[in-house]
């Protein structure tokens, strides 16, 4: 099988021809069809972070295939069935995050694409608890971003309160942020887009954004104040001044979702404006596989669209230049069929 496997930090990826593994016990065996690319596998790749995946690894945690073996003890899910390889590729199952329904912050947990193999490759193997099956009708290259944008920005939107009646501001409407807007919409708020690409602001105004802001020429936090100030913000472009920009734009009582991460990032706060208008900064990572369900379920009817561009495995460094300079409108997605 063809796999896109990282060699060593901030060095091209190489296309390799490996052997397809064998499912072991309590794992599938999945035939790739589709698999978005984030930045975080641009940050895996490049060593960004403090905690680095060993070398060699693969990539990818957005990996949507068919199941084609499974080891002893899978019984959820069947040869034949379309799934979804997420970030959290699997938890304890035991420890108080895992039971209290917040299995995405369990410290033992293991990671697609970084402390495992991905999904840049043919084949992958996952753990066959924690897969999330694909339900019919949606389109694996729909999926496949969903499986972390989505999931991502929904749970996002979800811990943050936004709802009818809030002011929501998407700080960055790329990747995540077209997928982040969609769902405050669904959830009734009134939205402000934030962004400094003019096809990112276009794609603001299509989606029903209410309030466009261009940062590159407009003071956010002066614009947004004028409406009245963000409730809620969620900080979605990896850069320290928005993520500034965002916090100053929210009114009393208004909460920061922090969501990108900057691979020096870092916010510096006002302690005594904060205390004296009680405002929140909170953190928000991935989603559980029922934030993933839910976000395939809302998908499937109707009220999601995922702005997608398909390129080839072969192209996967090419990809990674084309986000990195900002030539991509939303999400890559490696088209495997």
């Amino acid at each position: 099988m063809k796999a896109a496997v990282v060699t060593g930090f901030a060095r091209p990826l190489e296309i390799q021809d490996r052997v397809i593994p064998l499912p072991a016990a309590h794992q599938v065996l999945v035939r790739m069809e589709a698999s978005g690319l984030c930045h975080t596998d641009i940050h895996a790749a490049a060593g960004d972070w403090p905690v680095r995946p060993d070398i060699p690894f693969v990539p990818g945690h957005e990996g949507i295939g068919i199941v084609e073996d499974k080891g002893e003890g899978v019984d959820r899910i069947h040869v034949g069935d379309r799934v979804a390889l997420a970030w959290l590729a699997e938890a304890c199952g035991h420890c108080d995050h895992c039971v209290s329904g917040r299995e995405n912050l369990c410290p033992e947990q293991r990671n697609s694409g970084y402390s495992v193999d991905g999904s840049f490759s043919e084949y992958a193997v996952a753990h066959g608890d924690y897969v999330v099956k694909v339900p019919e009708g949606v389109d694996p290259l729909d999926a496949a971003p969903l499986t972390c944008a989505g999931v991502t920005t929904y749970k996002a939107v979800k811990v943050s309160g936004a709802g009818p009646g809030k002011r929501v501001l998407i700080s960055g409407i790329g990747g995540l942020g077209h997928l982040a807007l969609q769902y405050a919409r669904i959830a009734g708020a009134e939205t402000v887009a934030v962004d400094v690409t003019d096809a990112k602001l276009r794609l603001a105004h299509e989606l029903g954004a209410d309030h466009v802001v261009d940062a590159r020429t407009q003071d956010v936090a002066k614009e947004v104040r004028g409406l009245g100030g963000a409730d809620v913000a969620i900080g979605l472009a990896a850069s320290n001044a928005s993520l500034r920009a965002a916090y100053d734009a929210l009114r009393r009582h208004g909460t920061l979702v922090l969501v990108a991460l900057p691979a020096d990032g870092r916010l510096e706060l006002p302690v005594f404006t904060h205390v004296l208008e009680g405002k929140s900064v909170i953190g928000s990572i991935v989603g559980t596989r029922q934030d993933l369900a839910e976000v395939f379920r809302l998908h499937r009817l109707g009220r999601t669209r995922v702005i997608r561009e398909q390129r080839r495995l072969k192209e996967v460094n090419e990809a990674f230049a084309d986000v990195l300079a900002g030539r991509i409108t939303a999400r890559v997605v490696f088209d495997f069929r």
